[in-house]
């Protein structure tokens, strides 16, 4: 393949604790990515708020 399809541009900015907050071209909402459940426990922390973890949107994605 040679002729590129898609090109992602997202900026990725922290927020408070293990949040982080993603703004994708072309879309008007953020995407927060965090920790929650099994992660949390694993790094020994307790966010504000529970969000998906980048893993989560990985696998959902191949998965897809």
């Amino acid at each position: 393949m040679s002729k590129v399809i898609h090109t992602s541009h997202i900026t990725i900015t922290p927020e408070e604790g293990p949040t982080r907050k993603a703004m994708i071209k072309g879309f008007s909402e953020p995407v927060f990515y965090g920790v929650h459940g099994g992660i949390k426990k694993f790094y020994g922390l307790e966010p504000k708020k529970e969000h998906a973890a980048t893993l989560d949107h990985i696998i959902g994605g191949v998965g897809g």
